[in-house]
């Protein structure tokens, strides 16, 4: 088993493959006040769930957007399995041609969308990973990551107008029954996620303008799921995208390891 390992500012995405096929996908939040042993216990208790045999873990790759836990959580695994784990940034083989100003700025989540995308993907691309910001990633028709955009998340985006505006509540985002909402909480939700929607439709539309051709758009994150159907362009849902990218990753940085391309 190869285990992937995801952090981002609000959730862990953990991911087990066996023989390239996932096996089980667990969340746990990132908390920044636990400490490596806590860490143990956490993980070692969300995989008990899935009978995980710590002797049957071959390796382990991370990536991770926070910075504090990256040292801790590898140190937590690197216990459980007794085995190194790889992560995500300089000096890891990724095969990209990225073609920003400064390439050491690309964010790791970045960096593993980009390469389960070109694997599964016709090309152009533009990705969107949501989580508490929504990213975009754009991939060009000769596979070259050309750049994208950051964008606030739609939690945070929520978050923050509740917080700023005395007679905004705090809510939970479920999807609308419609557009036109007729109460407070609802006209939040339904602009949260049908705005979200068009950020991702008006987006791709301007991507497709700068390119000359239609991408094919990806969705994946936390909050993937919550917005796609509101979208009217055709998108790709993929919420173990991340994962997949961590897969690829391990085996392109293994010796004499037959790489794979989904295609």
């Amino acid at each position: 088993m190869i285990l992937t390992i995801d952090i981002g500012n609000m959730t862990t995405l953990i991911g087990g493959f066996v023989e390239q096929k996932l096996q089980f996908t667990c969340r746990c939040a990132s908390d920044r006040t636990r400490t490596e042993d806590e860490y143990v216990l956490l993980i070692r208790d969300l995989l008990s769930m899935y009978e995980v045999n710590w002797a049957e873990v071959e390796g382990s790759i991370l990536s991770s957007v926070v910075p504090s836990l990256r040292t801790i959580v590898c140190r937590a695994v690197e216990r459980l399995t007794g085995k190194r784990v790889l992560v995500v940034g300089p000096g890891l083989k990724n095969g990209l041609n990225i073609r920003i100003d400064d390439p050491s700025e690309l964010g790791g989540d970045m960096v593993i969308n980009s390469v389960a995308a070109l694997a599964k993907y016709p090309k152009p691309i533009v990705i969107f990973d949501m989580e508490t910001a929504t990213t975009m990633s754009v991939i060009g028709r000769d596979g070259a990551y050309l750049g994208g955009a950051l964008i606030p998340g739609i939690r945070v985006s929520v978050d923050a107008m509740s917080a700023s505006a005395a007679q905004l509540p705090y809510i939970t985002l479920t999807p609308p029954a419609k557009l036109i909402c007729s109460s407070t909480v609802s006209c939040m939700q339904s602009g949260a996620v049908y705005g979200c929607a068009a950020t991702v439709d008006g987006l791709s539309d301007g991507v497709e303008q700068e390119l000359g051709e239609m991408p094919t758009i990806v969705l994946t994150g936390s909050y993937a799921s919550l917005v796609a159907p509101y979208c009217h362009k055709k998108i790709h849902l993929d919420e173990n995208l991340q994962l997949d990218g961590l897969r690829l990753l391990y085996e392109k940085n293994q010796p004499k390891r037959k790489k794979n391309n989904f295609k």
